[in-house]
């Protein structure tokens, strides 16, 4: 007897609707068409969907009450000004977590002329102005993001407790997802250390909303679970910018704030960043025992790409200690998971993780495990496999080639992934990046008579950065 096909999570606790808002907004085309206009629109804005037709006949038979946060995103980037309502989606504190058990759909229809949606599809597609819109409107304006870029010299802010009463609600809710959001977003684009110090008083704003007058408990889940994203994406931009111990405060106070809300997918996030930091910070065995701990906090959520990840955080510990046993087991096991396939449960943060991500921290661990050669093959395909959008992972990847070549004896080669990568620091600041090259540049000094490598060598002296008298580091 064949199997039941799985429901999603969204569906196992309120009978599907059928989403007629969603049907409308599809218009004349197929449900295949469909789904290729949803996939161009995920990789115009760097996300990573494996939309088909099954999918959009999930969403609009009601079985999917609500998408992921990566949906979400394309979703709102084809359909400026929509809200997840005016989709014909739930809202997302009734499905997800311990609002979701009670919560009905709550459709809202659209105009008929499919025509018309038709033409919204393509115009939504093709036009700039109407991309801008999600990213400039609502509450990343309120917040004021929409002007921080790395470089400048604006601040943004999520708003405080309104009073009367020092309350919080649904609005300041959603400023602080906003917030990671929007960081995320800079952060993949042009690196930490320009954002760093100005993310942190926002972090600050969201835990004393934490402590502020809240009246549902579905606002008070996610004020928390916000606060602890936050947290850990102000503790990335610490370690990507080498404040590791500012790193290890945040990922530890976004670990805490997971155990008192009882939620396990922050929890998972919060010991895969420590387990990375662990790793970078010389304390391999930690990072094995964070990367496990992650794992278990994991394993209910329904994510195979999140264990895949976990998994690879685990052979990094690994390849620390020089067990290549141990790492060996734990790459297999995550490549196995990959190959299943991204899920609605994916969590949000993970849109990095794809084939370029996993071919990249597959050649950190066989680095770390002296195999130079192997290492920069890998670091080869995560190099032309990166998505444009992540401009810093290319950067990272690039420079990781070069000190693989570098230390590989290829130096007119590793000098020459050495200048992309430099060209690449134009755009991005990391200080990890950076400290790669240092060393890569240490390796190759010997080399200086062959022509690439005193270009390279002359390009990494004279973008050096100035010491700042006082000591203190960029922020």
């Amino acid at each position: 007897m064949a199997s039941q096909p799985a429901r999603s999570a969204s569906s196992r606790t309120v009978s599907a609707r059928p989403n007629t808002a969603f049907r409308q907004l599809r218009g004349r085309l197929s449900p295949g068409e469909f789904a290729a206009a949803v996939r161009r629109s995920a990789r115009e804005i760097g996300e990573q969907v494996s939309c088909d037709a099954r999918y959009v006949g999930r969403v609009e038979s009601g079985e999917i009450r609500c998408p992921n946060y990566a949906y979400e995103r394309v979703f709102r980037h084809m359909f400026p000004g929509l809200t997840l309502p005016d989709m014909g989606f739930a809202p997302r504190e009734t499905v997800r977590g311990r609002g979701a058990r009670t919560a009905t759909t709550d459709t809202a229809p659209l105009a008929t002329d499919t025509d018309h949606r038709d033409t919204c599809i393509q115009i939504c597609e093709e036009s700039d102005v109407l991309r801008r819109a999600f990213i400039t409107g609502g509450p990343a304006a309120a917040l004021g993001i929409t002007t921080l870029h790395p470089l400048g010299t604006a601040a943004f802010a999520v708003p405080g407790p309104r009073s009367p009463g020092n309350r919080a609600g649904a609005t300041e809710a959603t400023a602080v997802e906003e917030a990671v959001r929007r960081i995320r977003l800079l952060d993949d684009r042009h690196g930490a250390e320009g954002i760093y110090r100005r993310a942190t008083q926002p972090l600050r704003t969201a835990y004393e909303l934490l402590d502020s007058d809240v009246q549902r408990r579905s606002v008070a889940d996610r004020l928390h679970s916000g606060a602890g994203e936050l947290a850990i994406t102000v503790g990335w931009l610490a370690h990507d910018s080498g404040r590791f111990d500012d790193a290890r405060s945040h990922y530890a106070e976004a670990l805490a704030t997971a155990r008192v809300c009882g939620d396990p997918a922050l929890e998972a996030h919060a010991f895969c960043n420590t387990a990375f930091l662990a790793r970078d910070a010389g304390r391999p065995r930690e990072a094995v025992r964070a990367a496990q701990a992650a794992q278990q906090a994991a394993k209910h959520l329904g994510s195979p790409r999140l264990l895949s990840l976990l998994a690879l955080r685990e052979a990094g510990g690994w390849a620390g200690l020089a067990d290549r046993t141990g790492c060996e087991q734990a790459l297999v096991r995550a490549q196995r998971l990959f190959a299943g396939g991204p899920s609605d449960n994916d969590p949000e943060w993970m849109t990095f993780y794809g084939e370029a991500e996993l071919e990249g921290l597959e050649a950190q661990c066989w680095s770390a495990l002296g195999e130079r050669g192997r290492a920069a093959e890998h670091a080869h395909r995560a190099v032309a496999l990166q998505d444009p959008h992540f401009s810093r992972n290319i950067a990272l990847f690039t420079a990781e080639l070069a000190a693989n070549l570098a230390a590989g004896g290829a130096p007119e080669e590793a000098a020459a992934a050495g200048s992309r990568a430099l060209t690449l620091l134009q755009q991005v600041r990391s200080a990890r990046i950076r400290t790669m090259l240092d060393g890569t540049a240490r390796t190759l000094r010997p080399h200086r008579d062959l022509a690439p490598v005193a270009h390279f060598l002359d390009r990494h002296e004279a973008s050096a950065e100035p010491a700042d008298p006082t000591g203190r580091q960029p922020a």
